[in-house]
């Protein structure tokens, strides 16, 4: 199974492709969309999109995962992020690859152990989980990151998603 994670921005978008083999995770690609800032909004999605395409043309990953977006105090720039977001989801979603979404401290949690980890343990642990990954960027570090997350939470995802009920068994009552 191949997976890519995403990190959304209108600037820097970082991706990040693993292989997933039961628990055993490998890395495979990992980079970072840069997109100039003098160029229209418009032009800036269409690179986002074409470069993002063409990632996910060459690696074919089976699944997607997505960071959620925290707001920020500017709602301009919130509205632009969240349009960059909107394109990080289309672009596998067109390709007929499953997408999923995770929050930033759902993430961390997954990685780190804590929901408000800083983005060097983030990349720490990432590092350390795919021994021999080139990371270029913060970006890159945390779309590997949300592929991890994705990694450990897919199988109990789609129990949850498909109505499977996980049965514990219970101690007898005294």
């Amino acid at each position: 199974m191949k997976l890519i994670g995403l990190d959304s921005g209108l600037r820097a978008t970082g991706w990040g492709i693993i292989n997933v083999d039961g628990n055993n995770l490998t890395y495979v690609a990992a980079g970072t969309v840069r997109v100039p800032t003098k160029m229209s909004l418009a032009e800036r999605l269409a690179t986002l999109y074409r470069v993002l395409n063409s990632v996910i043309e060459t690696y074919r990953p089976d699944e997607a995962a997505v960071e959620e977006t925290f707001v920020n105090r500017n709602p301009k720039s919130t509205l632009k992020l969240g349009q960059a977001r909107g394109v990080v989801l289309l672009t596998p979603a067109m390709a007929d690859i499953p997408v999923s979404e995770y929050p930033a401290n759902v993430i961390k949690k997954s990685l780190v152990g804590a929901g408000h980890a800083g983005k060097d343990q983030v990349e720490m642990m990432v590092r350390t989980l795919l021994p021999g990954a080139s990371i270029d960027s913060a970006d890159a570090a945390d779309a590997l990151g949300v592929a991890v997350c994705h990694a450990h939470h897919r199988r109990s995802r789609a129990r949850w998603d498909s109505g499977v009920q996980v049965v514990h068994a219970s101690t007898p009552a005294e």
